[in-house]
């Protein structure tokens, strides 16, 4: 079971951690092994560049046990930001005890505070049935859109 659980956002010393986090999640949802070293760029470009993206991490006794990242989204429809929720990782030993329903709690009550948040997004792997039940039983909904991608 896991223990109390800190929730708070991530700073340049956690970018080992989310590497981690982010290969190990990569590999067990998509069967790809990611370039550790571009991703961990990747990760270390986000830590120091808000504008990019945002970490939370969940803690138990200070050691990560979870994770999401905050990427944003401009929409004139609504005249406010939408959060687009991805890098969704939990621990194999920590899963089903309430860690991502922490995380998202949190970001929901950041969400709330900025006032300019419209909606909050993810996309999941079609198969991956036990996310869909968690973000549903969370009140989120399936969209309406499909999506669509190239590779450049």
């Amino acid at each position: 079971m896991v223990k109390e659980l800190n929730i708070r956002q991530a700073g340049v010393d956690d970018g080992e951690a989310i590497t981690r986090f982010n290969a190990a999640m990569a590999l067990e949802s998509e069967g790809i092994s990611l370039d550790r070293t571009t991703l961990r760029a990747g990760v270390e470009a986000a830590l120091v560049d808000e504008a990019k993206a945002f970490y939370l991490l969940a803690e138990t006794e200070g050691s990560p046990v979870g994770q999401l990242m905050v990427t944003t989204e401009w929409s004139d429809w609504r005249n406010g930001w939408i959060w687009w929720i991805q890098s969704v990782y939990v621990k194999p030993e920590s899963r089903r005890q309430g860690v991502y329903r922490k995380l998202y709690e949190r970001l929901t009550e950041m969400a709330d505070a900025r006032g300019d948040i419209r909606g909050m997004r993810l996309y999941v792997m079609r198969d991956n049935w036990p996310a869909k039940r968690t973000y549903q039983a969370l009140g989120m909904s399936h969209s309406h859109y499909d999506l669509y991608e190239t590779g450049l």
